[in-house]
């Protein structure tokens, strides 16, 4: 119970900061979230010790729990880019998200074809073939978990730490493209092909090939979504 009640308090204000409900600067007290939620005072501590390690809000002595601005929020932690894609905001967090994705995915294949290891690499190829298949039968759900699995499978084939890290960020991409109804309800033919063909270059190493048909996918993705932040301002920081 005191687990929900932590993640309760925890989604409460998150997606009241992330949306904009209480703005920067915006200044709340342990004893009137406690009240108002209804929770105790370890409760209410804790979940604000998680927002703060994520650059939500800081402590400030004397003066109470102040609301941060977005530029020091920790945007690549998988829960400030989940709460980011369920508000209003969805556009200018995705865009931003794919246009890393679309500068370190290709790099990754690139360094997979070339460094990882025949397990790996197997996995990968029985993974792409699984996903035209499921794919064309139109089980998106089953076919989200594969390509989530796919790209983490490509990030730690890259032999490259940071790379693989960035599995769980990709994973909530990937997940509020379905959720937000921003995925065909069938998989492009072109696109579950082009994952055979970066599981196919990776395990005959042909770095090349590799990157250029996760590039491929990168801008098929692009092309699909973009729509989403076409009026979207830039952020600058």
């Amino acid at each position: 119970m005191s687990s929900r009640l932590h993640n309760l308090v925890i989604e409460t204000l998150a997606q009241r900061i992330v949306s904009g409900e209480m703005a920067p600067g915006t200044t709340m007290y342990s004893e009137h979230l406690e009240e108002e939620l209804n929770v105790s005072r370890s409760v209410a501590r804790e979940a604000v010790r998680v927002l703060q390690s994520l650059g939500l809000v800081e402590t400030v002595k004397r003066v109470g729990i102040r609301v941060l601005p977005r530029e020091r929020w920790h945007v690549l932690d998988p829960s400030v880019i989940r709460w980011r894609l369920a508000n209003a905001g969805k556009g200018t967090q995705l865009r931003s998200l794919t246009e890393l994705r679309s500068a370190v995915e290709p790099a990754a294949a690139e360094l997979a074809a070339l460094h990882s290891p025949e397990d790996l690499s197997a996995e990968l190829l029985a993974v792409a073939a699984k996903m035209r298949a499921v794919g064309r039968a139109g089980d998106l759900q089953q076919f989200l978990e594969l390509d989530i699995h796919f790209h983490s499978l490509v990030l730690a084939a890259s032999g490259n730490e940071m790379f693989a890290q960035m599995d769980s960020m990709i994973a909530e991409v990937l997940r509020g493209r379905t959720d937000y109804g921003l995925m065909p309800e069938h998989p492009h033919e072109e696109a579950l092909q082009l994952h055979v063909d970066v599981a196919d270059a990776i395990q005959s190493g042909r770095p090349e090939a590799a990157r250029e048909a996760m590039d491929k996918i990168m801008r098929r993705t692009v092309a699909e979504v973009q729509g989403v932040w076409q009026h979207e301002p830039r952020v600058f920081t």
